[in-house]
């Protein structure tokens, strides 16, 4: 072989080969993409952004399950028995919105051995145990609160039982709640403030205790000893915490106070504030254990109108919250004669004509209020 032939094939490199035909036969090979090793499997490195963004999405899915069912579950618990068409003569609506808050002796639910301890008594019937009329609007909230035996113009009305129509008259406003229920109480506050009620709501004995209860007890300071038989209320001096049974006698008593129905109107003012902040606290509304109980108790036994949305009444609670945490104001009706005689009503209290006024008007246009 000569050098120039021997040459080439040094040169040359390794031979091509030719590719085998197919026969169908798989040998098992397995072959990876990229570099590295022909037939190695090559691993993917994890896609944390990926991961990261499925469960959040799953966890907001989850979030708005839940929150819809509560939704849901604590629409269905609202009472919705005050019907706002049926009152009749309504006065115009105004700006702003108005809340009408009533706390009643009603004894419904409890038992004749609740009944005792509670110091509740068993008399039938409804009546108001204080009202109060929450306004919000452009110029903050106003909590006005309306002392029971106002001596008002109750206007004539039909019995919703008897069908027999009465005259107007002038009473307590306590008598007109006794007399019609809601829808004349509603009436009467309408024709003497003349402020347009857009929605009410009303807790009984048996609901306050169980609120309270479910949101295990309220914490406040009391200024001075309060002993009352009839209420049942027996406290030291002092910052302390009160269950349902005591929280309710706190707030019923009135014996003590020099200025009796103002002075309890006072002591619910006070203790409203504290039991809003408490419910609105991290502590009630980050723990469903203690959430999910606070808003059963406080929905079983609430009274509202037809039209009251479960919106129109978280819009309420904030609202009143917004008040104890100094967004508003707490007023009560400027009196002129708080022990005023009457012929048929024993002592009654009588609203200052024209500071009232004042202050109503200014509610209804939504202005700012001065204090009175």
């Amino acid at each position: 072989m000569s050098e120039d032939r021997r040459a080439v094939r040094r040169d040359a490199g390794p031979p091509q080969l030719r590719p085998a035909a197919h026969d169908g036969y798989n040998t098992g090979q397995i072959y990876g993409r990229g570099s590295g090793n022909p037939g190695s499997p090559t691993r993917r490195r994890p896609r944390w952004g990926r991961r990261i963004g499925i469960g959040l999405l799953a966890l907001l899915v989850l979030l708005l399950a839940v929150s819809a069912g509560t939704y849901f579950w604590a629409d269905s618990k609202l009472r919705r028995e005050v019907d706002l068409g049926t009152v009749p003569d309504r006065a115009p609506s105004g700006k702003g919105t108005n809340y009408l808050i009533v706390g009643s002796d009603s004894r419904e639910g409890l038992s004749d051995k609740e009944k005792q301890e509670l110091h509740t008594g068993s008399a039938d019937g409804k009546r108001t145990d204080s009202m109060m009329i929450l306004h919000t609007g452009d110029n903050g909230t106003t909590m006005l609160s309306l002392p029971r035996d106002s001596y008002v113009t109750i206007p004539a009305f039909t019995g919703k039982k008897s069908g027999k129509h009465y005259p107007a008259s002038t009473h307590k406003l306590n008598e007109a709640y006794a007399d019609g229920d809601a829808e004349l109480l509603i009436q009467t506050i309408e024709y003497n403030t003349g402020l347009h009620i857009d929605h009410y709501a009303e807790i009984g004995f048996g609901g306050f205790r169980s609120l309270v209860d479910s949101l295990g007890g309220i914490d406040i300071c009391i200024d001075k000893p309060i002993k009352d038989r009839d209420s049942g209320a027996d406290f030291k001096a002092g910052c302390q915490t009160l269950d349902g049974k005591q929280s309710l006698a706190y707030v019923r008593q009135r014996h003590q106070e020099a200025d009796q129905d103002l002075g309890r109107m006072r002591n619910q003012q006070k203790f409203l504030n504290t039991l809003a902040k408490q419910a609105a606290s991290p502590s009630t509304v980050l723990n469903p254990f203690r959430l999910y109980p606070v808003i059963g108790s406080g929905l079983d036994t609430l009274i509202v109108d037809k039209g009251m949305e479960l919106w129109d009444l978280t819009s309420m609670f904030w609202a009143m919250k917004d008040v104890t945490g100094g967004g508003g104001q707490q007023l009560t009706v400027p009196i002129s004669n708080a022990n005023l005689p009457t012929r048929s009503d024993g002592v009654a209290v009588k609203w200052d004509p024209v500071k009232s006024k004042r202050l109503f008007g200014q509610l209804k246009n939504d202005e700012k209020v001065d204090k009175p």
